[in-house]
């Protein structure tokens, strides 16, 4: 199976370690555990994701796994949202990683009808 573009691994690791940085955040200057764990596993489970598609050994397997990706930036926007309407986000940080994890979710979608048109 063919890597997939290495701007999606680029941008999906660079997008984790900017949720760990919120994580790390949250948890020393809100004491908020709860949600920011939440927003942690499924903003550094995108890139690993998407890591595992690009080792996928057939079609149907990468088309899974950037399935997968794709439905976990999806949670990220609920749980970024949840923060920032509990007030442990500050707009500009929300509208920020709103951002990235949209254009996420648009890179994996188009990955996904063209994978499926395919198959």
């Amino acid at each position: 199976m063919s890597e997939i573009n290495n701007p999606l691994s680029e941008k999906s690791y660079s997008f984790a370690l900017l949720i760990v940085g919120i994580y790390k955040n949250l948890i020393v200057s809100k004491k908020e555990y709860v949600l920011s764990k939440q927003l942690l596993r499924c903003g550094t489970s995108i890139g690993a994701n998407v890591a595992e598609a690009n080792g996928a050994i057939s079609n149907s397997d990468f088309s899974a796994k950037i399935s997968i990706s794709y439905k976990e930036s999806l949670e990220v926007k609920y749980w970024l949202s949840l923060l920032k309407d509990s007030e442990y986000l500050q707009l500009d940080t929300f509208q920020n990683e709103f951002e990235k994890s949209d254009e996420l979710s648009k890179i994996m979608f188009s990955i996904l009808k063209t994978t499926r048109i395919k198959n």
